[in-house]
């Protein structure tokens, strides 16, 4: 059973488009792997940019910085 865990911060993911996100993780096992997509599980976890960081700043810090 495929686990797969997708981090992304919190900003402005619609629902539609992490439908998509989990459609396509699964198809993506189905093609290379050949796993079972009823088996498959993806998780999404929304992360606040102002714990995400990168470079020794936040998301938050480096969106307000133009990086």
């Amino acid at each position: 059973m495929p686990y797969v865990n997708i981090k992304i911060t919190n900003e402005h993911v619609t629902p539609e488009k992490k439908a998509e996100l989990i459609k396509g993780v699964t198809q993506l096992l189905v093609d290379v792997l050949d796993k079972n997509p009823e088996t498959t599980v993806v998780v999404i976890d929304e992360v606040d940019t102002d714990n995400w960081g990168i470079g020794g700043q936040s998301v938050t810090q480096r969106r307000h910085l133009g990086k």
